[in-house]
């Protein structure tokens, strides 16, 4: 686990930060996987412009809540809606509000016959009708803006893992999200390839970019995010800002997830 605090250098842009209303909202979400329930009466709110962590001990629920919040998971019960429009169940309404809201896996997800530029462009050509220059143009502004302009031709077999995730940013940016979701995506790197994930992420923060972050990297949720939620047990537990909560957590369940995982 990184210590994001020291590594990056970065900190919350408190000053100049502008949160507006919210983005993505979930209403008593529930969720089973056959009869063990995932989530429970889960509610929330990501507000435009804000950064938040969502952490907790494996197992907890986390990356369900950001599968969900984009459709890869269908609901149990309750509702999620997207800038104020109910999140559909199917269709091309699906598709269009999904494209409005980018992923990034733990794994990557890119497709391994395709070079990077071609991953890139994919999703523009294909959902949001863009023309080969268009797309092109626009996936090299993203692979420049992520570091890998010079590795455009490059298959992901060619690729560091790091790099590897870089360009599944470029490629989530490239359909203009209004908000990107981060489920783990750091936890299958090396820890000397995580700063350079964590630092286009945060530079995507300073930017207004509006995420939520799922991670074990607890100096990012301290001092990139402007909230970090625990869960434990498919429950929102505790929320607040990262300082206090970090310092001074108020659930007994908090004061024991952060005790095993902060050092002393």
């Amino acid at each position: 686990m990184t210590d994001t605090s020291t590594a990056t250098g970065s900190t919350r842009p408190e000053a100049s930060k502008q949160i507006g209303e919210p983005l993505i909202s979930a209403r008593g979400v529930e969720k089973f996987f056959g009869d063990f329930q995932a989530l429970k009466n889960i509610d929330l709110d990501i507000h435009r412009g804000e950064v938040v962590a969502l952490i907790g001990a494996s197992g907890s629920g986390k990356s369900t809540v950001c599968r969900c919040l984009n459709r890869l998971e269908t609901i149990s019960a309750g509702e999620i809606t997207i800038d104020g429009q109910r999140l559909p169940e199917e269709g091309k309404e699906l598709t269009k509000l999904r494209s409005d809201v980018g992923m990034v896996f733990q794994a990557f997800n890119l497709f391994p016959h395709l070079k990077a530029i071609d991953n890139v462009t994919l999703g523009p050509r294909k959902v949001r009708g863009a023309s080969k220059a268009e797309a092109e143009a626009q996936a090299m502004e993203l692979l420049e803006r992520v570091g890998l302009a010079d590795k455009a031709n490059a298959l992901p077999t060619a690729l560091s893992g790091g790099q590897q995730q870089r360009v599944a940013i470029a490629r989530a940016l490239a359909m203009r999200p209004k908000a990107m979701l981060f489920d783990e995506p750091t936890s299958a790197l090396d820890p000397e390839v995580i700063n350079e994930v964590l630092d286009v992420m945060t530079e995507l923060a300073e930017q207004g970019m509006t995420m939520l972050v799922v991670t074990h990297e607890m100096g990012f949720a301290r001092h990139v995010c402007d909230r970090v939620i625990y869960m434990d047990a498919g429950e929102i537990v505790e929320q607040g800002e990262p300082e206090e909560f970090f310092t001074a957590p108020r659930s007994e369940r908090a004061k024991a997830f952060l005790g095993k995982i902060l050092p002393h």
